[in-house]
């Protein structure tokens, strides 16, 4: 069959455009990935300095700052113990600094000075000697103290002064690479929408019967037009809409019904800005510390002021966080720390039960808690996640007499090891009053 098919026609005339148009969104899509890699490439060079200052290797300077440095001195210009650090090899020199480090005490007899001014300033507090500690050693402290002191300046830019996430992107507005993506998918779309264009065009031609001159008189925006109005009036298309919406609508509608009373992902503001990441990753402080109920009952504990004021009598006193706890003592109020992990009334869940016979660690319900600079949810928390860790959890039975007999029945019957649930971990009243 021979379809009548008119060059001249304004149809055709719509490729020479179109091929323009597209050249401009790929011309578009090249500068977008020009000014990526130019943007990488500025902030390659700006980094460029942040190299160990003085020659000294400050990855291995963290590790000593952190194991002997950081219970007293902070790597900024803030003052704990002792003095911040920051701008230390500006106002002495790497080998003064090290005379200071091996032994204090001589130096300020010496009379140096800067060092009996440092003396009285602190009370007189004597610094612990670190004899062990080589010049490279102390190169590499403060390589690190310079790196650290300097790491917040690009942040200050951020709007209220709120800290971002680590490692988050501090770009105001949609990434280069989400640019991309949307480009190219507009650019898939009007090729697609072309070739429908096209097929419709080839056989309205094919069934008028060769009526070419009527076709052409049509621009593109009125062909256009009907094809989708075509679209909008097929029975079949608005049944398939409707039902799609339908559906869609039930999904988020059954989805928002699961989700009530869940709070996974909740992170409240404390009254004061207590930092687990600080506490229990950099200092290593044990969780039954400040959690004194952990081993023994059904809670864990939120800590009173007096266990805050084991060190903090001593440390950071001048904080106005630390402030807080103080005027909590003098008007003998309790701290309203917000609660973030909180089951219903009617589940009962026993603390000393999963930490002691179980041997669960912390991290099994409330995440890596030594990594969080704010507390949050991370597992749900819901009956199913519960039932879930009963099903895939070993009894740990080892050294333990009173599960010998159920391990010998256990094993008469499954090859499995056994689990919390074979023991009654899925029993209704093992949880519900």
């Amino acid at each position: 069959m021979n379809i009548p098919f008119r060059e001249d026609s304004k149809f055709c005339s719509f490729f020479p455009s179109s091929k323009s148009f597209l050249a401009i969104i790929v011309a578009i899509l090249l500068s977008t990935c020009s000014l990526s890699w130019a943007q990488d490439s500025t902030a390659a060079a700006g980094a460029a300095p942040a190299g160990a200052a003085g020659g000294g290797d400050a990855a291995k300077g963290e590790t000593l700052f952190k194991n002997n440095c950081a219970q007293c001195h902070a790597p900024t210009d803030e003052r704990i113990v002792g003095p911040g650090l920051k701008g230390a090899t500006t106002r002495n020199n790497i080998q003064w600094i090290t005379k200071w480090v091996h032994n204090s005490q001589a130096v300020i007899a010496s009379g140096d000075p800067y060092a009996v001014k440092i003396y009285n300033e602190y009370s007189k507090a004597q610094m612990t000697s670190f004899p062990n500690l080589s010049e490279d050693d102390i190169k590499g402290i403060f390589a690190y103290v310079d790196k650290a002191g300097a790491a917040p300046a690009p942040a200050a830019a951020g709007a209220g002064g709120a800290a971002p996430a680590a490692g988050a992107s501090q770009s105001s507005g949609p990434s280069d690479l989400f640019m991309i993506v949307l480009v190219a998918l507009v650019v898939v779309m009007l090729l697609v929408l072309g070739v429908l264009l096209v097929i419709v065009t080839i056989l309205s031609k094919a069934v008028s019967g060769g009526d070419t001159e009527t076709a052409a008189k049509g621009d593109f925006m009125s062909r256009l037009g009907n094809s989708l109005k075509g679209i909008a009036g097929d029975p079949a298309i608005r049944s398939a809409t409707i039902w799609i919406f339908i559906l869609l609508v039930m999904k988020v509608t059954i989805d928002g019904a699961y989700s009530v009373g869940v709070q996974q992902g909740y992170a409240p503001k404390q009254p004061i800005s207590f930092s687990h990441k600080l506490h229990a990753g950099e200092y290593k402080i044990d969780c039954n510390y400040c959690h004194t109920g952990v081993n023994r009952g059904k809670s864990a504990h939120i800590p009173s002021a007096n266990i805050c004021m084991n060190c903090h009598g001593v440390i950071k006193k001048e904080s106005p966080e630390i402030q807080k706890i103080y005027t909590s003592i003098e008007n003998n109020t309790p701290i309203e720390w917000v609660r973030v992990h909180n089951l219903p009334d009617l589940a009962y869940f026993n603390h000393s039960q999963h930490v002691n016979v179980a041997g669960l660690e912390c991290e099994n319900c409330h995440g890596d808690i030594a990594k969080m600079e704010v507390i949050q949810q991370r597992s749900s928390l819901t009956m199913g996640w519960c039932i879930d860790c009963h099903r895939k959890t070993d009894v740990n039975t080892k050294d333990n007499k009173y599960y010998d007999k159920l391990v010998q029945l256990h094993a008469s019957d499954s090859k499995e090891a056994l689990k919390v649930a074979d023991i009654g971990g899925l029993e209704c009243s093992k949880c519900h009053y």
